[in-house]
C-alpha cells in the first residue's frame, strides 16, 4: 500500500509482555514502534499501535486484560508476542500450548478473520541478558525452556497458517 494523502491509514493491535512494550526503554524504541516506523520509511500509511501488553503477563493474564479492554475495533494488522512469564514462572508448557491457541484466534477475530493479517513473534532468550546472567539461574537451562515453548507457538502458529518470526 502506497501513502496517498486521502487513503486511511492501517491500524495495529499489539498484544503480548514487555517485548511488546520495550521494558526499559523509551516508547518509539518498542517493538510495535519500530514497526510503525519502519513500515511509514517504506511508505506504507499506518496508525499509531494500539498496545495491549504489560511486564510480566502471561498467556491468561494477556487473554483476562484483552476482555478488560472490551475492544469492539478491528484492526489491518494484529501482532502477538507471549509466553516468557510462563516459562520464567515455570508453568507447564501444556497449558500455555492451551492459552495461546486461545490467543492466536483472539488475534484472528481482532484481524476480522484474515489469518495473513496476524503475526507472531517468538520469545527472545531472556538467559542472555544482564538479567537473565545475574538471575542466579541456568543459562542453558533457560535457553532450552525458551526454546520449547517457542517451539510450541511456532507449530501452533504455522498449523493455522499465520506468519512466524523467529
Amino acid at each position: 500500500m502506497i501513502t496517498e494523502p486521502n487513503l486511511p491509514s492501517l491500524t495495529y493491535l499489539a498484544l503480548g509482555d514487555s517485548y511488546t512494550i520495550g521494558e526499559a526503554v523509551e516508547q518509539e524504541l518498542s517493538f510495535p514502534y519500530q514497526l510503525v516506523r519502519e513500515l511509514k520509511i517504506r511508505n506504507i500509511q499506518i496508525a499509531k499501535p494500539k498496545i495491549i501488553a504489560k511486564t510480566g503477563w502471561t498467556t491468561d493474564e494477556l487473554q483476562t486484560a484483552i476482555k478488560e479492554e472490551n475492544i469492539t475495533q478491528k484492526f489491518d494488522i494484529v501482532t502477538l508476542l507471549i509466553g516468557v512469564n510462563n516459562q520464567y514462572r515455570g508453568n507447564s508448557p501444556v497449558t500455555y500450548r492451551k492459552e495461546f491457541k486461545e490467543l492466536l484466534q483472539t488475534a484472528i477475530g481482532y484481524a476480522s478473520g484474515i489469518k495473513e493479517h496476524v503475526f507472531v513473534v517468538s520469545i527472545p532468550d531472556w538467559g542472555i541478558t544482564p538479567f537473565g546472567k545475574n538471575s542466579g539461574k541456568d543459562i542453558q537451562t533457560i535457553a532450552s525452556e525458551i526454546d520449547n515453548f517457542n517451539a510450541i507457538n511456532k507449530a501452533e502458529t504455522l498449523a493455522l497458517g499465520i506468519s512466524y518470526t523467529d
